[in-house]
C-alpha cells in the first residue's frame, strides 16, 4: 500500500536516521495514509492514543487518528495546550471518554487530566495519588489509587482505594478502601469490581501478591466482599452478559499469567482460561487477547493472538493475525477493535525507550499499515462523531 508522508523539509534528516524498520511510516508532524474514509462512514470520527512514556521522563503524550481523512497526529496535547508547563505529565495509565470530556489518568503525576473530547484542550485536573484506572457511571468517575508512594516493598502496608469523583464539579468526594495496589476497574449490574494486584509486594523472596477482586456496592459505595481469583491481578472488564473477565500477571515463578471469568450472579470464578494475557478487549461476544509466553526466549518471544467467545468460553481463533506480520511486533502492548469495521489496532512498545508503533489489521487479520507513535503507546479512546449531551 502506498502512503503519503506529510512533513516539513526541516524534519527530513531526522526521518532518515530515526528508524531502520521496513514498511513503517515515521511520524514527526503528520502522516496521511492512502485510505481516507475507509473507516469514516460509521459513528466514530477517530480515536485517541495515550502514550505512557517512561516513568520519570515526563513524556506521556496524546496522539489522534482521524478515520475520515486518514491522518495521524502525534502529541496533540502539547499543541492544543502550549501554556501547560509540564505538558501531559508522567506515565499515562488510562484514558476514557465520558460526555463531552476526555479523562487521562496520569499515574506518576498523581492526577486525572480532563480535556474537551473534541479538541483535547485542557479543562482541569483532579488530584489522585498514584492513580491507575478509571470507569464511569451516572455522573461519577471511579478511579483506582495505590494511595501510597511508588515503591517496591514486600512489607508494604498501605491499602489502596477507589475515589468517587463528581464529573460536573471535578471534585473527589469519597473513598472506598479496597486491597493492596488496585488496578483495573469495571462496573456491572450495580457493582464496582476492582482487581487488586499487590504489585509492590512482589519483590524479593517474601513476595506476597494480592489474589482478590473487591466488590463495591454502587449505591452505598462500600466494599461488600472480596472474590478469590488469582495472583497479581491486573485488568478487569465486563462482557455483554455482565460477567467479569480478569487477567492475572502471575508471579514469574510458579503461577503463570492467566485469564479468569467471574460469574456476576454467583460472585465467584466460573472459568479459567490457561493462556498468558498481556492485554485484551471485548467486542460483542468476542474477546481479543494477546499474551507473551514466558517460556519464550529473549530473542524469539512466543506471542499468542487469540479470540475467545465470551458466551461459550471457547477459543474460536488461535491466531487472528493471519498474514505473518505479527512477527514484526516486538512488544505488543495496547489493543482496540473497531466496533463497526472490526479492524484491529495493536500497538508495539518496542524497547520501551524509543517511540513505538501502531499497526492496523483488517477483520481478516491482514496488515493494512503501521505508523510511529510516542513512547510506549498503550491506551485507546474512540471519539464519536456526534457530541455527547451530558458531562
Amino acid at each position: 500500500m502506498k502512503k503519503q508522508l506529510v512533513i516539513s523539509s526541516l524534519l527530513l534528516l531526522s526521518l532518515l536516521v530515526a528508524s531502520c524498520r521496513k514498511d513503517v511510516e515515521l511520524l514527526l508532524s503528520e502522516v496521511t495514509v492512502t485510505d481516507p474514509g475507509s473507516s469514516g462512514a460509521g459513528r466514530f470520527a477517530g480515536f485517541y492514543l495515550l502514550n505512557e512514556g517512561n516513568m520519570g521522563s515526563n513524556k506521556a503524550t496524546l496522539d489522534y487518528y482521524d478515520f475520515v481523512t486518514g491522518s495521524y497526529q502525534r502529541n496533540i496535547y502539547a499543541e492544543q495546550n502550549p501554556s501547560v508547563p509540564k505538558e501531559l505529565g508522567d506515565v499515562g495509565n488510562d484514558i476514557q471518554l465520558y460526555g463531552n470530556r476526555m479523562y487521562a489518568v496520569i499515574n506518576a503525576s498523581n492526577k486525572i487530566e480532563v480535556m474537551d473530547a473534541h479538541t483535547a484542550k485542557r479543562i482541569g485536573q483532579v488530584d489522585i495519588p498514584n492513580c491507575r484506572y478509571i470507569a464511569f457511571h451516572d455522573g461519577y468517575a471511579y478511579v483506582t489509587s495505590y494511595a501510597g508512594p511508588i515503591e517496591m516493598d514486600p512489607e508494604y502496608t498501605q491499602r489502596g482505594y477507589v475515589a468517587r469523583i463528581d464529573t460536573a464539579t471535578l471534585q473527589a468526594q469519597e473513598r472506598c478502601v479496597v486491597g493492596y495496589q488496585p488496578d483495573g476497574i469495571a462496573i456491572s449490574s450495580g457493582k464496582i469490581y476492582v482487581a487488586n494486584s499487590g504489585g509492590y509486594m512482589g519483590a524479593g523472596k517474601s513476595a506476597n501478591y494480592e489474589r482478590t477482586v473487591s466488590v463495591i456496592d454502587l449505591a452505598t459505595f462500600e466494599e461488600e466482599k472480596r472474590i478469590e481469583v488469582g495472583c497479581n491481578l491486573h485488568l478487569i472488564k465486563a462482557d455483554q452478559r455482565g460477567n467479569l473477565w480478569v487477567t492475572s500477571r502471575g508471579d514469574h515463578r510458579n503461577n503463570p499469567s492467566r485469564l479468569f471469568v467471574i460469574d456476576r450472579q454467583k460472585q465467584s470464578v466460573s472459568d479459567t482460561i490457561c493462556l498468558p494475557v498481556n492485554n485484551f478487549q471485548i467486542e460483542g461476544d468476542s474477546l481479543y487477547l494477546f499474551g507473551i509466553n514466558e517460556g519464550g526466549t529473549a530473542t524469539e518471544k512466543e506471542i499468542n493472538f487469540t479470540i475467545i467467545h465470551t458466551g461459550t468460553r471457547a477459543v474460536v481463533n488461535s491466531h487472528f493475525i493471519t498474514d505473518g506480520t505479527d512477527r514484526q511486533l516486538e512488544t505488543p502492548y495496547g489493543i482496540m477493535v473497531h466496533p463497526e469495521t472490526k479492524d484491529i489496532y495493536i500497538t508495539d512498545a518496542g524497547d520501551y525507550i524509543n517511540p513505538g508503533f501502531l499497526y492496523r489489521f483488517n477483520r481478516e487479520g491482514k496488515k493494512q499499515w503501521s505508523i510511529q507513535t510516542g513512547d510506549i503507546p498503550a491506551h485507546f479512546a474512540l471519539l464519536p462523531k456526534r457530541r455527547y449531551t451530558k458531562n
